[in-house]
């Protein structure tokens, strides 16, 4: 008598393996439906101030009754943005050279020298990136009023400087690591002193950090609210604080210029941070913030 054995069913084929994994997991359509609830109601509040700066008048139709770009030039006149963009660039710049200037260096000691309490220092430096600005911009600001500095724009760049700074450190280092510390002694060997080493071997290897480092702080100032706010005075306020006090003071200004302003102001953080992703990598700084904050 023949046994008759029953062959197991062929697995099924990739294109079905996938559809029954995307169809039998709710999680994955509960988790694909609150992304997309929460990227319509962004978009929609970006879009209502984008329509409503260009909009002549809207009150109760779906569109403006009209198109105009009268408000951006009302905006500009009212709210003195060709000084307040001025102010901008001025702290923005001095912050980078600065920051440059005091965290590149800081940076080579951090990678390259070995010293007791390096872990302590290396974590007070991270302080600033890792605590909201506001628990140390208040105390910051009081010391600046009492020196007469809060108010004006040495204020304002000093206040920045508190966590530009460590943002150097903290983007310079591993650019630092990656380089062969054999180049450098070669460098000494051939009678090369510490100035040329850094400004002829070191400087044009550590160009692409540099740039990612200085662009993340410039991104950085632009976007810094706190203690700007807490520091500056009538004349020294970024874009950010002019937007916040014309928010606030709706009641005598249009509100389509209000929108143009935050327009503009959106537009020039879009455009810087295109540019810092082309040069800073997210996943890698995370990396590195979680891997000094964890091994003190």
């Amino acid at each position: 008598m023949t046994q008759v054995t029953e062959r197991p069913a062929p697995p099924p084929a990739t294109g079905e393996r996938h559809r029954r994994r995307f169809v039998g997991r709710p999680a994955t359509w509960l988790a694909w439906a609150l992304f997309a609830f929460f990227f319509v109601n962004l978009a929609g509040v970006i879009g209502v101030v984008v329509v409503n700066s260009f909009g002549t008048r809207w009150f109760t139709t779906w569109l403006p009754e009209g198109i105009t770009t009268k408000w951006y030039g009302a905006a500009w006149r009212e709210f003195g943005l060709s000084q307040v963009f001025l102010v901008t660039v001025e702290v923005s710049l001095l912050v980078v050279a600065i920051s440059a200037v005091v965290g590149v260096p800081a940076a080579y000691v951090l990678a390259r020298r070995s010293f007791p309490g390096k872990r302590l220092v290396m974590v007070l430096f991270l302080l600033p990136i890792l605590v909201p600005p506001i628990t140390y911009g208040i105390p910051l600001a009081t010391v600046l009023y009492k020196f007469h500095l809060a108010g004006t724009l040495a204020g304002v760049v000093l206040a920045n400087l508190v966590p530009s700074i460590p943002f150097v450190v903290l983007t310079m280092t591993p650019f630092i690591e990656q380089i062969d510390q054999k180049i450098e002694s070669a460098a000494r060997m051939s009678g090369a002193g510490t100035f040329a080493i850094f400004t002829r071997i070191l400087a044009p290897l550590l160009v692409p950090g540099i740039l990612a480092a200085l662009i993340l702080v410039l991104v950085r100032t632009v976007g810094m609210f706190e203690l700007t706010f807490l520091t500056a005075g009538p004349d020294s306020q970024t874009l950010v604080v002019a937007l916040y006090y014309a928010v606030f003071s709706a009641g005598i200004r249009t509100q389509q210029s209000i929108d143009a302003m935050a327009v503009l102001y959106t537009m020039s953080m879009v455009v810087l941070l295109v540019v810092a992703l082309r040069f800073v990598n997210p996943t890698q700084l995370v990396t590195r913030i979680k891997e000094e904050g964890t091994n003190p």
